[in-house]
């Protein structure tokens, strides 16, 4: 599949990820309309951008989706919506199944009554709960130990059933962790980044956790060359860098490209998750075998240009509840 003047949707599309993903794909000359309710994602992420580019504010919930879908008359949906930020979940588990499993429901619906010709669902590798061996395929089980993981789970049974019972034409990408340009606290890279540009001294919760990073722009290339790819249709994939590494050492990385010696850290009880995955490391090579992928960036060349753009823009988007857990307000906080 060829997605030059294709016509694709991105739900989610105005956040860190998703307006990644915008930029490679008009960079593919493909037609973009980015479907987002903005509650974690920002416009401003998808301002200047050139090419041909539509930014609707909705919902993957909303009955009105495949009006939408039939008006742009849709080949391709990249599905990236959902309630993304773990510690959440605890307070809120229902609108955690609410928008990630039943608004992808209701997506894989609209798509099939709009005749959408292919989807990628963005799935997460917490589904696979702490590694039982590493590097994790595919066939790793899936033990999930948050509510969102659950959630995302759920929304993966969805997709595996709609493409076996009704043919609806779905990839489930396995996404690790990414990080980047535009990666919002209170994400564990812009977190470190933003304690660290105030002093040496940092206060964590699980320092012993070990996830596998893979820097966004590596990532939504993949990404993109699954959708591409006929023989990904049905099947789950797992997208990363294949290499884990643990909060402290990632302290330990990012400070030293920051300038610091040494850097101190502090245990803080109020960080630690009720249940915490241990440990996350990728096994990517059937990505490799269906579509080529191999990410490029190390983790010092990717976070050295993370660092960089935080300190371009002189400033960083943070995003933290007000009043109400479902009211998320955005403000600007000078920081680097």
């Amino acid at each position: 599949m060829n997605l030059s003047s294709k016509s694709v949707l991105v739900t989610g599309g105005a956040g860190f990820i998703g307006s990644s993903l915008v930029r490679e794909l008009l960079r593919e000359d493909a037609e973009v309309t980015v479907l987002d309710n903005f509650s974690a994602g920002d416009p401003s992420h998808l301002a200047g951008l050139d090419g041909s580019l539509e930014v609707v504010e909705g919902d993957i919930r909303d009955s009105s989706l495949t009006s939408l879908l039939e008006r742009k008359e849709v080949d391709c949906v990249f599905n990236l919506a959902a309630e993304p930020y773990i510690p959440y979940c605890y307070d809120r588990p229902a609108q955690f199944f609410e928008v990630n499993a039943n608004g992808t429901l209701n997506l894989l619906l609209a798509c099939k009554e709009a005749g959408v010709e292919r989807i990628l669902h963005y799935s997460s590798s917490e589904v696979y709960g702490s590694a039982k061996h590493v590097p994790m395929d595919e066939e790793h089980p899936t033990l999930p130990l948050s509510t969102y993981a659950v959630s995302k789970l759920a929304a993966d049974r969805l997709c595996f059933t709609m493409y076996h019972e009704q043919e609806v034409p779905v990839i489930i990408l396995r996404q690790f962790n990414c990080y980047g340009p535009r990666e919002t606290y209170p994400y564990i890279i812009p977190e470190l980044i933003s304690q660290l540009s105030k002093g040496p001294d940092l206060q964590l919760g699980n320092i012993k956790a070990r996830r596998d990073f893979t820097y966004v722009e590596d990532a939504v290339r993949g990404a993109i060359e699954l959708m591409k790819c006929d023989r990904a249709v049905g099947e789950v994939v797992n997208l990363g860098s294949g290499i884990d590494y643990s909060v402290e050492e990632l302290s330990h990385i990012i400070g030293e490209l920051m300038g610091y010696d040494r850097v101190n850290i502090e245990i803080a009880k109020e960080r630690l998750r009720p249940l915490d995955v241990e440990r996350l490391q990728c096994d990517y090579s059937k990505a490799r075998e269906l579509c080529g992928y191999r990410p490029k960036t190390s983790i010092a060349e990717g976070i050295e240009r993370t660092i960089d753009w935080f300190r371009e823009n002189n400033e960083r988007w943070i995003w933290e509840v007000k009043i109400a857990p479902s009211e998320r307000i955005w403000r600007k906080d000078d920081g680097c």
